[in-house]
């Protein structure tokens, strides 16, 4: 198993059907594949072996779809980092894959010199664009300058991808996935989807989440086309789907929210579409009944999973997908090589209907934490990768998920760590004793909520401490709100702060601790 040859294979039987539309550009399948190839070509000239690193910090473009393939076709391994990220995440997270090269977006091209400084590995930084910026190669001046590479074929258990997710530790977490992780899972795709045609599959997410990009994969294996949106904007997303006649759609549920406040969405025409699937953070059921509601021609599905599952472990199908239906609110089941567990703290699997820790085996679990086998065993210990969600499976294998193990967030489908910030929290001066929890936001479907102690004799006011985390960590992981308490922060019964009962008063009446 090979990520190319499914692109060599719609080059074969699709070659001179779009392949992908950015804007004005269209490129045939033909065009598509020439690029990888000549991508591969000029990265190989730049002194890529096999193995190497190839970094994009960029919004969603054509050349997305291209370095997802392009360093694979020549050997190497690619890392689609997040631009929202503040510039010590990112370099934190370059130090740490150590790529050779890095292609960058030009909106952010005026950091060429500091990256080419603080990372000694990188070789390169190119533009992602038609012409140069200080410090950078130009991106179309190699795909022009240089010649096709030969597929390097590397595949099967061969690292892919690097997809960095979020840590409790302060260090970054690269999730390393195969070839054979990312075709399985988009072979688990295809399956579920039921495709009777080529799709015309939007990417509305960014590609720096596995969550929308292994839509990538599934697409090219069913000679789909591609539909670029640079950053999800609801005007844009409606007026793509009626130009382009888009029949397929992956979003998040924070998404649908903005799509359900947008003003031209009640008349848009959205009669192409065929297929919709969410997914990134937990569904809001009143947010979903009214959105299948404006689409009753549209199918629906969920996937539940995680960037260590390259992402999907369970699919809720279109059939379930009924307006008060008795699963509407599962994660749906296992998807086709998936195996699904829940266990107890002491790792004892637990019958239909009892909560614990939902495991998942199957050929879809990552290879690991990249450079960190310690965290990596305890992860996949027992021959199960531990998810830290917790959920119960009912008789017919219907997985719930009813809260998360671990402290983390999820605000508009980004993952926020609460341990991350409250680190950055401890530094204010007026700070003695903080905890960070996520609350219920109708938009974001988390807020990020700081609970804080000062220190005798300071005051601090919100805007005060969102700029203070602003200068160390990305903004959507500053708190949204701040509750200053007297005294101490509750404490459990091993001396450790007693989140649930911070959280209590703002999921009561909500039958689950997630949004």
């Amino acid at each position: 198993m090979h990520l190319t040859q499914g692109l060599k294979r719609a080059c074969s039987l699709q070659g001179r059907s779009i392949a992908v539309t950015c804007g004005a550009r269209n490129f045939r399948w033909t065009e598509l594949t020439d690029r990888v190839a000549r991508l591969a070509g000029a990265l190989r000239i730049l002194g890529m072996a096999p193995g190497d690193r190839v970094a994009m910090l960029a919004e969603n473009s054509h050349r997305s779809i291209e370095v997802y393939y392009g360093p694979c076709w020549g050997g190497g391994v690619f890392v689609p980092l997040n631009p929202r990220l503040s510039e010590p995440e990112i370099l934190a997270q370059l130090r740490d894959a150590e790529p050779m090269a890095l292609i960058l977006d030009p909106a952010l091209a005026e950091r060429a010199p500091r990256f080419l400084a603080e990372v000694p590995s990188l070789r390169a930084v190119i533009t992602a664009a038609e012409s140069p910026a200080p410090d950078t190669l130009a991106y179309e001046s190699l795909i022009a300058g240089s010649e096709p590479a030969e597929d390097s074929l590397r595949g099967g258990e061969d690292l892919a991808a690097l997809f960095y997710t979020g840590g409790t530790t302060g260090r970054p977490k690269g999730v390393m996935l195969s070839h054979a992780n990312l075709v399985v899972n988009a072979l688990n795709t295809l399956i579920l989807s039921r495709l009777d045609a080529p799709p015309v599959q939007l990417h509305a997410g960014p590609l720096y989440h596995i969550a929308a990009g292994g839509r990538v994969f599934a697409t090219t294996l069913a000679c789909g086309r591609h539909v670029m949106l640079a950053r999800f904007r609801p005007a844009e997303l409606l007026s793509l789907v009626a130009r382009e006649r888009v029949t397929g759609t992956s979003l998040v549920p924070t998404m649908i929210g903005m799509l359900l406040a947008e003003p031209g969405f009640a008349t848009a025409d959205l009669s192409s579409l065929r297929l919709i699937t969410y997914g990134g953070a937990p569904m809001p059921e009143a947010i979903l009944t009214r959105f299948m509601a404006r689409l009753p021609h549209v199918s629906f599905g969920q996937a539940f999973g995680m960037t260590e599952l390259s992402p999907v472990a369970t699919h809720l199908s279109p059939e379930d997908h009924r307006a008060g239906g008795p699963r509407l609110r599962s994660a749906g089941r296992a998807v086709t090589t998936v195996e699904i567990a829940v266990v107890d703290d002491d790792g004892r699997m637990l019958p239909a209907g009892a909560a614990g820790e939902v495991l998942v085996r199957g050929p879809t679990v990552m290879q690991g934490y990249w450079r960190q086998p310690e965290l990596t065993r305890h992860t996949l210990r027992g021959g199960w990768l531990h998810t830290g969600d917790v959920g119960y499976l009912d008789e017919a294998g219907y997985l719930f998920i009813v809260d998360r193990k671990k402290d983390m967030i999820v605000s508009g489908g980004e993952n926020v760590y609460s341990i991350e910030v409250e680190d950055v929290i401890h530094r204010h001066p007026a700070v003695s004793q903080c905890a960070v929890i996520g609350v219920p936001h109708e938009t974001w479907g988390e807020a990020v909520h700081a609970v804080v102690v000062l220190r005798a004799g300071h005051g601090l006011e919100l805007e005060e401490l969102v700029a203070h985390c602003r200068a160390h960590i990305a903004g959507f992981k500053c708190p949204r709100s701040l509750e200053l308490r007297p005294g101490a922060l509750p404490l459990s019964g091993v001396n450790k702060v007693n989140k649930a009962e911070l959280r209590s008063p703002h999921w009561r009446g909500r039958g689950r601790g997630v949004n």
